[in-house]
């Protein structure tokens, strides 16, 4: 690739199909440049990120270069003529990015999850015009998610959009962070103005599983990708295991499937609105169903009451749980559905037999 300066692209992070990629952590100059401009020669990256400061869980792991990162960055920007996307959790880190005319900033899991840092990322950002991206909080909280976004706002802060990186949870083992889908669906729907990217390196913790995850985004409607690029990822400092080479990283690219809008709008609804009628049909059997379920529940909350019985009743519990797994084998439903309705079923009828007792 020519290694003249060229002009830097506009950073539009409202673009369909937006590709961010780059080095889990900037290493060294070299590292940094030879990164850029591998990325920079698949044709597919709209935009180069790399870790300045890490945030690890333990000391004494790599905590990122520090500032000192930045005049590669800038280079690696002039050099691709792509713009740059660093994470922030101070407002010294905003300060020492503004200076280095970093393109976009992003605010990580573990700052989203913390409002004074927020807020101290929105004061130091107030009256600055750069796009900010806000990853989720790590725990599954949706309002840390709503907030953050919501004190950027009314810091004056315009172009803001969201970044889905998986959430932390107790003994999950298929994902370094659990994608929880239904959470940033539900930000899609709350705030559907803002665009939303999903980062499967941070949900998977490994390569091979990223292209299943990233297709999956694409197929939720998601606006693009961030996925971590690395020269050598074996022998990177930080996050080896779910980085990928610029090669690898074009690979994977070109065999997503970027769903489009129909052709036949008037078609594609017609076609719809039978399906979805059906599914309103169902639906309503659904709740009824519920509503009778939870009757009987309560029937046998006031049979316990006059017979001085505990509400809990864990073998009987277990019991529905072992008949409907068997059941839904044979149905084509997913044990972790089973399991996640069944807790939400169990937990209603808990409620409504202790209503009956305490009354």
């Amino acid at each position: 690739m020519n290694q003249t300066a060229l002009a830097p692209k506009t950073a539009n992070i409202h673009k369909k199909a937006l590709l961010i990629s780059g080095p889990c952590s900037a290493e060294t100059e070299q590292q940094m440049l030879q990164s850029a401009t591998e990325l920079a020669a698949t044709g597919r990256v709209d935009m180069l990120r790399a870790g300045i400061w890490k945030p690890r869980t333990k000391p004494g792991m790599f905590e990122g270069i520090g500032t000192k990162g930045l005049p590669w960055l800038r280079k690696a920007k002039e050099v691709t003529g792509l713009p740059v996307a660093v994470e922030v959790a101070t407002a010294k880190h905003v300060e020492d990015c503004l200076a280095f005319e970093v393109d976009v900033l992003w605010v990580g899991a573990r700052t989203t999850g913390n409002p004074f840092s927020v807020q101290e990322i929105a004061n130091a950002l107030r009256g600055v015009d750069i796009p900010v991206l806000v990853k989720n909080p790590i725990h599954p909280e949706l309002e840390l998610w709503v907030g953050a976004v919501e004190r950027l706002a009314k810091a004056g802060l315009k172009d803001l959009g969201l970044i889905h990186r998986g959430f932390a949870s107790y003994g999950n083992t298929d994902f370094r962070n659990a994608p929880m889908w239904h959470l940033p669906i539900e930000m899609k729907r709350r705030l559907p103005e803002l665009p939303i990217i999903c980062d499967p390196s941070h949900i998977c913790g490994r390569r091979d599983t990223l292209a299943a995850v990233a297709q999956q985004s694409i197929d939720l409607d998601f606006d693009g990708l961030m996925l971590e690029s690395h020269p050598d990822p074996d022998n990177a400092w930080s996050d080896a295991k779910q980085q990928v080479t610029a090669a690898a990283l074009k690979d994977m690219l070109e065999h997503l499937v970027w769903r489009h809008e129909p052709d036949n709008q008037r078609e594609f609804q017609t076609a719809l609105a039978g399906l979805r009628e059906q599914i309103n049909q169902l639906d309503t059997e659904i709740m009824q169903l519920l509503g009778r379920r939870m009757g009987v529940a309560q029937q046998i909350g006031q049979y316990k009451k006059d017979n001085d019985i505990t509400i809990l009743q864990t073998n009987r519990y277990s019991e529905i749980l072992d008949r409907s797994l068997r059941q839904a084998n044979s149905l084509g439903l997913s044990p972790e559905f089973v399991h996640s309705y069944l807790e939400a079923v169990h937990l209603e009828s808990i409620n409504r037999q202790n209503k009956v007792m305490n009354s």
